[in-house]
């Protein structure tokens, strides 16, 4: 293969139709890796990815839900806050953040994910400080509303990123380190606001003040090194070779079919998903998934202090729940890797939330709903990283993924504004109605993600009985192959061009889904 040929693996301009069969075995041959050559360039391909990013999404999540930490740190008395005025400053961070998820998404590709990225972080850093800064309840609402519109881009982008980079047996164990980002911040924000605290006094500023301004100047200092760390797509990204891209590229389009090849921008891509009933089957049940995940984050703190828990005390607590689900979601993301299976293993995850919630919602000791906390984030955490694979394994092309990927995170985003405001104060120390919704919620996803192993069973069914099964080794939809004569008349594709084809994503009569 000459490098000029090595070069134009992975471009968005399409090759030509022209098929040379012998011609494309020798190319693929060349492109096959030893299991050694895999191995290390997936190991310096996570090394340069995984880190990185999971230390990103952990300030973001820092970043937003850090306002549980602070409220206990004075917030509240400081501001004067009354009535809902604190639900709303929860609420109205998701508000810009579920609006602005899916546009930002879709000009990732365009703005290039290092500089994007960067820029997204930096701006949330700043207005993370402000907060620190704010003497009232309408300063509050500013930066929150702020907070989202800017932090709104960092995770579903990301997300969007890995499924470029991973196939689909290996993606859930990359999302699930990803997202312990998020777990590791539910456990070190409780260290870190129980040391900030003890700031109370410092420059005139009360603890809870001092919570914002650190850990916002944190992310500014942490966000800078993106324009570096954070990489761009494979087709473009400096990390590998050019023989290694073109490698690596190939082994992606054996797992994920024509559902990762690069096509330029269509509105196509973007209003079919939009018109599909699964990408809102998908997105409830991330938004299913989330709710009781968002509950425990915002509120396990308080939920905490309700049980008879000094407030410091409670800070320091709510991190032990967290360190259980990191364990969990690792755990649980490498068996599902390993079987190849995300609905499955999720309704098993929201059956020990649905017991967390039970023991919450009956009245028993404090030690025995201490310990349903563990549970029910034992079983919300690990489903997140899951629920997101299973959304990303299961479309295609790019820019239908993104959209999908975008939708699925904004309706998940609604969770929040749910969660933030079914825990009112006044429901202390039982919190009946949150835990009730929570409970809802989490029997809601089991229920879709069983329609879903029905379709997705019954439609790959259907695809093996009509066009007989694709082989193994995934050629059959593989855009090497998509202007194969041979295939084209198998597949029932015969009078499509290569561009078709390739546009075709999950609907490639090749392509199956996974459960």
């Amino acid at each position: 293969m000459s490098q000029t040929d090595e070069k134009d693996v992975g471009r968005e301009s399409l090759p030509e139709d022209h098929f040379d069969g012998s011609q494309k075995s020798e190319e693929e041959d060349a492109l096959r890796m030893t299991p050694a050559e895999e191995k290390k360039l997936l190991r310096r391909i996570d090394l340069w990815i995984v880190p990185y990013a999971s230390l990103l999404y952990l300030l973001s999540f820092l970043d937003r839900v850090n306002i549980g930490q602070a409220r206990l740190a004075g917030l509240e008395k400081d501001l004067k806050l009354h009535g809902k005025q604190y639900d709303i400053a929860l609420t109205i961070f998701f508000v810009s953040y579920l609006v602005f998820e899916l546009p930002s998404n879709l000009v990732l590709k365009k703005f290039k994910p290092p500089r994007w990225i960067c820029f997204l972080m930096v701006s949330w850093g700043v207005l993370q400080v402000c907060m620190g800064l704010v003497t009232n309840h309408q300063g509050l609402y500013a930066t929150r509303f702020l907070l989202g519109v800017f932090e709104s881009g960092l995770f579903p982008g990301l997300n969007f990123l890995f499924t470029t980079w991973y196939t689909r047996e290996e993606l859930n164990a990359r999302v699930a380190v990803f997202f312990s980002g998020a777990t590791l911040a539910g456990a070190f924000g409780g260290l870190l606001a129980f040391g900030i605290r003890h700031m109370a006094g410092v420059g005139g500023k009360n603890g809870w003040a001092w919570i914002f301004i650190l850990e916002g100047l944190l992310t500014i200092i942490c966000a800078i090194p993106a324009l570096w760390l954070v990489q761009d797509f494979p087709q473009y990204s400096n990390i590998l070779s050019t023989r290694e891209r073109a490698k690596w590229l190939h082994r992606l389009n054996i797992s994920q079919g024509v559902t990762n090849a690069p096509l330029p921008f269509s509105k196509t891509q973007v209003v079919r998903p939009l018109t599909d009933w699964k990408t809102y089957v998908y997105g409830t049940i991330l938004l299913s998934i989330a709710q009781p995940f968002y509950s425990l984050a915002l509120f396990v703190p308080s939920i905490i202090a309700a049980l008879g828990f000094t407030n410091a005390r409670a800070n320091l607590l709510s991190t032990a729940p967290y360190a259980v689900g990191t364990v969990f979601s690792l755990s649980v993301a490498y068996i599902s890797d390993r079987y190849s299976i995300r609905a499955p293993a999720l309704m098993v995850m929201m059956l020990l939330c649905i017991l967390g919630y039970i023991i919450l919602l009956c009245n028993v000791s404090p030690a025995a709903k201490f310990a349903a906390v563990f549970i029910t984030v034992a079983g919300a955490t690990p489903s997140i990283p899951t629920a997101i694979t299973f959304v990303g394994n299961n479309f295609g092309p790019m820019y239908t993924r993104a959209t999908v990927m975008g939708v699925s995170f904004s309706m998940a985003t609604a969770a929040g504004i749910i969660s933030a405001n079914v825990y009112p104060i006044g429901d202390a120390p039982r919190y009946i109605r949150g835990h009730a919704i929570a409970l809802g919620f989490s029997c809601l996803s089991i229920v879709l993600c069983a329609l879903m192993i029905f379709y997705n069973t019954r439609e790959n069914a259907r695809r093996d009985r009509v066009y007989g099964v694709p082989n193994p080794d995934g050629s059959d939809c593989s855009p090497l192959y998509a202007d194969d004569p041979v295939r084209l008349k198998k597949w029932g594709l015969e009078g499509k061009s290569k561009e078709e084809i390739i546009a075709l994503g999950d609907q490639h009569p090749a392509f199956r889904y996974m459960i």
